[in-house]
């Protein structure tokens, strides 16, 4: 007898991608209609993000109100509009395994994108925005960030760059800076470090594209904190894109070169004894669900998942066993914090939102929406004003907080709200307001 719903914790299966079946583009449609005729009965993701009510608006206005009366082709639609949040999977689907009805919604989704793109590759525009790297380094020269810089904000030019490539011309893009995170801190690989529980007291920073040319100074303010709390902080030998913006694009060969680069790279690290930080959650998350996902027998793979941790996650753990300092000198008031989708997904619980309530006189309002950003699909003409839609409730609810400070961990997203706010400032990151609470 089949179960309504499961209260067992979920699991996840390893990503089989490298077995040809997972290609095979009729096998993976009866795939996608079995799992679209279970959310279509069930229904409970339809407020998550855009891929469920574009599933069941599908169905309703079918002629037979069910899935077998949706075209094919518009199964495309409703993987067009998954970023793969995974939010669905972990806290909505009651089919999710171990029950019977196996059902990975996000997974299945991956699988279609990376189909589709082994059979049709993907847009200049598409290839372009997840190539971080590429383009980091590209406008991180010095004159070059400038003028990407100015080209960004000015209208006239992002309404040309919207006609030609699709990028929406109202979305907020981020600024570079030629001085990046890897430049502007040393390494420090003779560091001791005093351990407690699982943590060794030291720590290898993965700066992520994101923190190295978009947003360098979380990066200083992340050492800063750590090192306050005698926590010494070094740099990875090299590094490349955690592979995230490629996975998402269904370019799963990408991910495994990139793979390749920072694998080897973090498992000297905590060779060395040193752990592993990244400020970013999705690049936490890639290292610590995705790749393992894909890579279920590399033991490097798992070795650099036991060593990856949120900061946050990172600090807690400390302050459990008395290791962390509480010589706040500021109060931060009221702040509002967006949880990120792939913070909260990490199954680590509110890290971020302990420490801010461990700050003498300072409140949390916890706003647990997605901001719709997922990196580069607020950015994307054709899903604009859905992801701008998705952002609203979130930004009603730091509106209503009348919050001093409006923050997430996802510094996309804080700008995405940021952008749904019509706030012309950059929102700081969770990091950089403990360094303005501990004074340093």
């Amino acid at each position: 007898m089949s179960r309504e719903g499961s209260l067992e914790a979920p699991t996840r299966h390893p990503l089989n991608w490298q077995d040809e079946k997972f290609y095979d583009k009729e096998d993976l449609f009866k795939e996608l209609e079995r799992v679209y005729d279970i959310c279509h009965g069930c229904r409970r993701c339809v407020s998550l993000c855009h891929a469920f009510p574009t599933l069941f608006d599908l169905v309703d206005e079918s002629d037979t109100f069910e899935v077998d009366g949706v075209a094919k082709d518009d199964y495309w639609k409703v993987v067009d509009h998954c970023y793969l949040c995974d939010l669905c999977f972990l806290t909505k689907c009651p089919y999710v395994p171990p029950h019977e009805w196996d059902l990975d919604f996000p997974h299945v989704m991956l699988r279609a994108k990376a189909v589709k793109f082994r059979e049709e590759g993907a847009t200049f525009r598409d290839k372009l925005l997840s190539s971080t790297d590429t383009i980091g380094k590209l406008a991180g020269i010095p004159v070059v960030a400038g003028i990407v810089n100015s080209v960004n904000k000015n209208s006239s030019t992002r309404k040309l760059i919207e006609n030609t490539l699709g990028v929406d011309a109202r979305a907020k893009l981020p600024e570079y800076h030629s001085s990046t995170l890897r430049k502007r801190l040393s390494k420090n690989d003779s560091a001791q470090g005093e351990e407690a529980g699982p943590t060794k007291g030291k720590v290898a920073l993965f700066a992520t594209c994101y923190g190295n040319y978009n947003a360098p100074s979380s990066g200083e303010d992340l050492k800063a904190v750590f090192e306050h709390n005698e926590i010494p902080v070094t740099l990875l030998e090299k590094e490349q894109c955690c592979g995230m913006p490629k996975l998402e694009l269904g370019d799963l060969e990408a991910v495994a070169a990139a793979k390749e680069v920072n694998i080897p790279a973090m498992v000297k690290m905590v060779d060395a004894g040193w752990d592993l930080v990244a400020p970013v959650p999705s690049c936490v998350l890639m290292f610590k669900q995705e790749l393992p996902l894909m890579f279920p027998d590399d033991a490097d793979v798992a070795k650099v998942a036991e060593a990856m941790f949120d900061p946050f996650e990172y600090l807690m753990l400390r302050h459990k066993l008395g290791k962390l300092k509480t010589d706040f000198k500021q109060p931060l008031g009221k702040v509002a914090w967006h949880v990120a989708c792939h913070q909260r997904v990490q199954r680590i619980g509110p890290k971020t939102r302990e420490l801010l309530e461990l700050i003498p006189d300072t409140s949390v309002d916890t706003i647990e929406r997605c901001s719709g950003h997922d990196g580069t699909y607020a950015v994307k003409k054709e899903f604009h004003d859905v992801s701008m839609k998705i952002a609203r409730p979130v930004a009603k609810k730091v509106t209503q907080s009348e919050a001093d400070h409006y923050t997430s961990d996802c510094v996309m997203a804080a700008q995405h709200i940021s952008n749904t706010l019509a706030d012309d400032g950059d929102p700081e990151h969770p990091i950089s307001l403990i360094r303005k609470a501990y004074g340093i």
